[in-house]
């Protein structure tokens, strides 16, 4: 049996769907039962379980064998660098006396250590806890979500894609459903292949390469609209942001548009931005 976490976001999914679809055995722990018949259609089991409750969500690690972890994002109203720390050490402290023989986290490109990064030293903080406990741990780091782009629909529509980075910086960026599908893998290899994986997709793109696929999707003009550095901090606080969340995403933002991410030979996935923009116009 596989243990899923983060089942209603984007790559908890595709985790799941990837190993159903291959006949394997899948638990998928949600955080409210609403959601539990649609999966059952599917042909998963269903948990219901808080990570904060570490000793609820270890009583459904016990089902498996082998389980995907995912530390959930805190509501960007709150300290996320607090509430996401204190996520994925409920995680952890449910793996103590699970029995499970094996994980695999999502993280990151970019994790690194620090304070005030965002996700980038959130899940490197994350990879270290799992580091320091027995049971065997593959650590997924992931590109820049496609599915990043998911909230800009609207605006493009209107003509305008909304983006902080810089409207011809090429970054790595991948589909969530080859996140999914190299996670499945990475669950299914022996015991004994753990260490650390880089997943993009089959090319880089720019925020301009972005306009111009929700331009074919849509079949009208769209552009870049490019926040100016000084300027991105008010954003954030203005899309709700705290204080602290907005100084810590503004910070993981600056060393995502500085830095050069070239892992040596990542895994590389088959979906392209122009096909994921399409299939998210189509069904928006």
């Amino acid at each position: 049996m596989f243990i899923v976490l983060g089942a209603t976001g984007h790559v908890g999914p595709a985790v799941a769907e990837t190993l159903l679809a291959a006949g394997e055995p899948v638990t998928v722990v949600l955080h409210h039962e609403d959601k539990a018949a649609a999966w059952r259609a599917k042909g998963a089991e269903t948990a219901v379980a808080d990570v904060l409750d570490p000793d609820g969500l270890r009583a459904v690690l016990r089902r498996g064998r082998r389980a995907f972890l995912l530390n959930p994002s805190a509501a960007p109203s709150t300290d996320t660098e607090v509430e996401e720390h204190r996520t994925f050490a409920g995680i952890v402290a449910a793996l103590e006396g699970s029995g499970l023989e094996k994980v695999v986290a999502e993280s990151t490109y970019g994790a690194q250590p620090g304070e005030r990064c965002g996700d980038l030293n959130i899940l490197y903080d994350f990879e270290q806890a799992l580091a320091a406990q027995p049971i065997p741990v593959t650590v997924q780091r992931a590109a820049y979500y496609m599915s990043n782009w998911d909230a800009a629909l609207d605006q493009a529509r209107q003509g305008a894609l909304p983006t902080m980075l810089p409207a011809e910086l090429k970054l790595p960026m991948v589909a969530p459903v080859d996140l999914g599908r190299a996670a499945a893998d990475f669950l299914r290899e022996p015991v004994g292949q753990e260490g650390i994986h880089y997943v993009e997709g089959p090319a880089r793109y720019s925020p301009a390469d972005v306009a111009a696929a929700f331009a074919q999707a849509l079949g009208r003009p769209v552009e870049p609209k490019v926040t100016p550095h000084d300027q991105w901090e008010a954003a954030y606080r203005a899309l709700g942001f705290s204080e602290p969340a907005a100084a810590s995403y503004t910070r993981m933002t600056e060393l995502t548009a500085d830095t050069a991410f070239k892992p040596e030979a990542p895994r590389r996935g088959t979906v392209t931005l122009e096909q994921y923009i399409a299939e998210l116009v189509r069904r928006g």
